[in-house]
């Protein structure tokens, strides 16, 4: 299972320098996981000031 962003997301960027295989990036609001390249490592949680990335 992939991770996704929530709506907690404040934009800033602590998940994207994280992820070993790139597949967080920027989006309009927040940032948002490619759910296909997501290796469900968790990196990006534990990274996250506002535990905004979760497993799905």
């Amino acid at each position: 299972m992939a991770y996704t962003i929530t709506d907690a997301c404040i934009s800033c960027g602590a998940c994207e320098a994280e992820c070993p295989v790139n597949a967080i990036s920027a989006g309009d609001d927040k940032y948002v996981i490619d759910a296909d390249a997501c290796l469900d490592c968790g990196a990006c949680a534990g990274a996250c000031p506002v535990e905004a990335p979760q497993a799905e």
